[in-house]
């Protein structure tokens, strides 16, 4: 029979100090040899747990043995809990394995193939999860009284420290570690704190300038170019000021525990807790709170801010000559990455600003031309409405067809033509995530706004009305208003050395138009979106 070899460590620092898996291994390939079988493949998993299936080698393993046909015939481990120490994991791959024709042998626990064997299995596979379960236990309460004592638990030592032997013997005759201060590093953090605070040169710097600074000196993160998330890290973490806390993190349920199961341990501070605190305080003020504070663009005072986009699609910020004389236009991409990243020269936004605001109220907003969109939105508006019921048909009768397919297959488990097994739980769970998903989907065709029914009985006069209002607004001399129907009707100003693409929505100007009839039209637009995309909630 052709068999293939799987040996497992917990740990990589298993791996790299004992002889746990070349241990394993000779014994599998003895027994192998005396049962006259032929080896074909060895796979090995240094440091890697048994409580779950996230394991490459396991993968790789499980990928040949479910190949048609086998590549082996048998998996061969030194114990049961070699291959999975989760009971009813381990029960579920050994039945998909067993369908395909492949075995699980341990050499050290052999079973029968019978029925009394699969009972001694699961026995085994039982006092294999609690024994991991127990193991987790202890070394997380050796770990929780190592880090009271001051010990570091840790593999790295935190960026601006190195974990060092003490003379205190641990576990297995191991010397227990301390963090002291690394020189060069902690030197770095320091630099770190006194850009964010001071800047350079009278300058200030936020997380990019920083990273970009330290990268362009030479003083990488142990090897590694800064970035924003690292320099973050740097400002935000409690244990630069020497407050270093252990089990703060649940690694199972992706979360942080609660403060008061936190265990604080002493360690020398880089920074002082007023240089911490002063951090802290400067990053707050300068997170905004979107829930309070519009978008950049809004808060600009460039009046096409969030609409102006440069020929080659990059947004355009302001830049001045003649210290400040001159105000420009000017393509973000070629501001960061240079002329080599975008040609397009620099535009002047006093004339930029004068040609669209009167081309937006004398020719596109001219009543003949609104009436012209507002008749291609109607149609537009019916022929939407035909598709989107022909599509809520398709999604029921789909959903229907989907909840068939469930109940044939819940009268076959109940009726024991079908057993209830993996493949039929993976079936089951296969309809009922496409009948959520398509669920989902009928609510989003569903709760697909029409534009304001109203609109399709407003007469020429309201219409020139409303066009009359609109360009009075537009060509107001306060900016601010002016701006707030730019946002409102425009969705992208796309210009060129000498052409601009003004472009917007339809359903935009609709909405205007509803807004003159409720007696509305005065008021400057939100900014706030229209946050809600489906109707199947909030309500």
């Amino acid at each position: 029979m052709q068999v293939a070899l799987y040996a497992r460590v917990s740990t990589a620092r298993q791996a790299e100090n004992e002889l746990s898996i070349p241990d394993q291994l000779r014994q599998m390939r003895d027994w192998a040899q005396a049962q006259g079988h032929l080896v074909v493949s060895e796979f090995i998993e240094p440091g890697a747990s048994a409580t779950d299936d996230k394991r490459p080698m396991f993968q790789r393993m499980l990928d040949q043995a479910m190949g048609k046909p086998p590549v082996f015939q048998a998996i061969v481990v030194h114990s049961h809990s070699r291959f999975y120490r989760d009971g009813i994991e381990a029960a579920v791959h050994e039945r998909r394995l067993a369908r395909n024709g492949v075995k699980i042998i341990s050499i050290t626990q052999p079973t029968s193939d019978d029925a009394s064997g699969e009972l001694v299995r699961n026995i085994i596979r039982m006092f294999d999860g609690y024994q991991s379960q127990e193991n987790s236990k202890h070394t997380k309460r050796a770990m929780q009284e190592n880090a009271r004592q001051g010990f570091f638990n840790g593999s790295r030592a935190p960026f601006g420290y190195e974990a060092v032997s003490t003379d205190v013997t641990g576990a297995r005759g191991r010397k227990k570690k301390k963090l002291i201060l690394s020189p060069p590093e902690a030197d770095v953090v320091r630099q770190i704190y006194r850009l964010y605070l001071a800047g350079l040169n009278g300058i200030g710097m936020g997380y990019k300038e920083i990273a970009k600074h330290l990268t362009q000196a030479g003083l990488l993160m142990r090897g590694k170019p800064w970035n924003v998330q690292k320099v973050s890290i740097i400002l935000s973490d409690s244990l630069y000021m020497g407050d270093y806390c252990f089990n703060v993190r649940d690694s199972k349920n992706n979360c942080n525990r609660p403060p008061e199961e936190w265990i604080k341990t002493s360690i020398p501070a880089i920074v002082d807790a007023d240089q911490y605190e002063r951090v802290r305080v400067l990053r707050e003020s300068r997170a905004p709170e979107q829930s309070v504070i519009p978008p950049k663009s809004l808060g600009s005072p460039l009046l096409l801010a969030g609409v102006i986009r440069c020929r080659c699609g990059r947004a355009m910020t302001l830049a001045t000559g003649k210290s400040g004389m001159y105000r420009y236009y000017k393509c973000t991409r070629k501001r960061n990455e240079g002329g080599h990243a975008c040609d397009s020269r620099n535009l002047p936004m006093e004339k930029v600003d004068r040609i669209v605001v009167e081309q937006l109220a004398n020719r596109i907003l001219a009543p003949e031309r609104i009436q012209r969109m507002m008749e291609a939105l109607r149609k537009r508006i019916q022929s939407g409405k035909a598709e989107r019921h022909e599509r809520i048909a398709e999604l029921e009768r789909q959903i229907k067809s989907l909840d068939d397919r469930q109940h044939r297959l819940l009268d076959a488990i109940e009726s024991g033509i079908v057993e209830l097994d993996e493949l039929t739980h993976q079936r089951m769970q296969g309809i009922k995530t496409a009948r959520e998903a398509l669920l989902i989907q009928m609510s989003e065709a569903r709760g697909q706004s029409d534009t304001p029914r109203e609109i399709e009985y407003l007469k020429p006069s309201q219409v020139d009305v409303f066009a009359q209002a609109l360009r009075k607004k537009l060509l107001s001399k306060d900016s601010l208003v002016a701006k707030a129907y730019i946002r409102l009707l425009v969705d992208e100003v796309q210009v060129s050395d000498d052409e601009a693409v003004i472009k917007g929505s339809y359903a935009a100007l609709a909405h205007g138009l509803h807004q003159m009839k409720m007696g509305t039209v005065n008021q400057v637009p939100t900014f706030i979106p229209n946050w809600r995309a489906r109707r199947d909630s909030n309500s």
